[in-house]
């Protein structure tokens, strides 16, 4: 599936490495990549990488370098993700939203 991917992050506190399996949402635009957070902003992972700043993410056999992370709710995700995707987004709770680094 091209949307899975893992999301590498280090703990906030622990520093242990982490790799997260994730869903890329397709956006409409190609220098930012938003992420779904079906359970809300207080995922651990998605602390972890607001924490740090930024994240690495393993998709379509390559390494891409994630910064400015930022959490938005729902209705901000909806806006920035592509059409077909948007009536899920609008039902998350939040997304984190990053640009390529």
């Amino acid at each position: 599936m091209p949307f899975w991917a893992l999301i590498c992050h280090r703990g906030r506190r622990s520093g242990t490495a982490y790799e997260t399996p994730i869903a890329v949402v397709p956006t409409t635009d190609a220098s930012i990549v938003m992420i779904g957070l079906p359970w809300g902003a207080k995922t651990n992972w998605a602390r972890n990488v607001v924490a740090a700043g930024g994240a690495s993410l393993r998709w379509r056999a390559r390494d891409i370098e994630l910064v400015r992370p930022r959490i938005v709710d729902g209705a901000d995700a909806e806006r920035l993700a592509r059409a077909p995707f948007r009536p899920v987004l609008k039902r998350f709770p939040a997304a984190i939203v990053f640009e390529r680094g």
